[in-house]
């Protein structure tokens, strides 16, 4: 059993998604067995919280076996996470933040898995926030997507814009919306699919799913922009995508990790 205090007004659901609890199980699984607890009381649907609520989580022992995040690398000023599929970057934060002082500044999709960095100290923040802006932070990705390319190697430019309506981007290829530039290489081709290291040259939402899906690639798993059908016919509900390198340069207060090349222990098999 998992047990939680609420801090301030908010739904069930939504005050799940922050913990790192959630990594556990599925949330409409737990509701339907009713093993969650709010102030005693067991529930079966989302329903409002309020501060000074308790909230509690029995899980199977498969659940309590699950994590969340690992920490592949920590010093006096960061933390370098390795977030499983399914968590929502702020769950990781959550968890961080009870152990001491933490500061967000970036985050992953919830169903892709791989490195988060997050700060111990203000200043240390600031400079890798700066160096998220200054395009100093370099990410590579791996991704299995759907077709083989005639071009195993390209840089790829486009205009996303978002869609607030439907929690959606989309991508244009003429100016509207925000300038994305996607760098691909395939590393390998294998019955109609491919495995791609991606390389992020601008940080946008739901760049590298959406940019892919827009040539005619989309992501495996990908419930948003995917192929639904090559999707259920693999059995696949969550997106083939891992965060799996991180470098930055140019740092001028954390000489600790300067030109440090941090790697997901997240694999494709493929």
């Amino acid at each position: 059993m998992r047990e939680y205090t609420v801090s301030e007004e908010t739904s069930l659901k939504n005050f799940t998604d922050a913990h790192d609890a959630q990594a556990s199980f599925s949330f409409r699984a737990l509701l339907k067995r009713r093993d969650v607890r709010v102030n005693g009381g067991k529930v079966g649907e989302d329903v409002p919280l309020h501060a000074g609520d308790s909230v509690q989580y029995f899980l199977t022992p498969v659940e309590e076996g699950k994590k969340a995040f690992s920490v592949l690398y920590e010093d006096e000023n960061v933390i370098v996470c390795d977030k499983e599929s399914g968590v929502q970057s702020e769950a990781v934060f959550s968890a961080l933040l009870r152990k001491g002082e933490c500061f967000f500044l970036h985050r992953l999709d919830r169903n892709t898995e791989g490195l988060l960095i997050f700060a111990k100290k203000e200043a240390a923040a600031d400079e890798l926030l700066k160096a998220f802006r200054e395009r100093r932070a370099e990410k590579r990705y791996l991704a299995l997507v759907k077709g083989s390319f005639q071009e195993k190697h390209a840089v790829l430019r486009a205009y996303l814009q978002k869609d607030a309506a439907s929690s959606r981007v989309r991508i244009f290829d003429r100016p509207r919306g925000e300038p994305i530039v996607t760098e691909y290489r395939v590393l390998k081709e294998k019955e109609g699919l491919s495995l791609l290291e991606v390389t992020l040259h601008t940080g946008k939402t739901h760049q590298i799913r959406a940019h892919l899906a827009h040539i005619g690639h989309p992501v495996l798993g990908d419930t948003k922009y995917g192929d639904g059908a090559l999707n259920r016919e693999k059995h696949l509900t969550r997106q083939k995508l891992i965060a799996k390198e991180l470098c930055f340069t140019g740092l001028q207060c954390l000489p600790a990790i300067e030109g440090v090349r941090f790697f997901s222990e997240k694999s494709i098999y493929f």
